[in-house]
């Protein structure tokens, strides 16, 4: 029991010591990199909207396909 809290203890020390490293050597303040991370989630959000449409327009573009050769088959 001991050795799992001297575990823990470590880790979260490590965790923290981790956290404040990372706040002091960003090259920007926080209300840059915040904005600079919401840019990126809208760029990454359009990017897969655009996938989206485009695959969709092609699959409706073959399920049209499909329909209309079974169309001529069935004359």
């Amino acid at each position: 029991m001991r050795r799992f809290m001297t575990f823990l203890t470590g880790a979260f020390c490590g965790a923290l010591v981790g956290a404040v490293t990372a706040l002091l050597l960003t090259p920007s303040s926080g209300d840059e990199f915040r904005a600079r991370i919401q840019q990126r989630k809208d760029e990454f959000r359009q990017e897969i909207q655009d996938a989206y449409e485009t695959r969709m327009a092609q699959l409706e573009g073959e399920l049209n396909m499909m329909r209309g050769s079974s169309k001529q088959r069935e004359e």
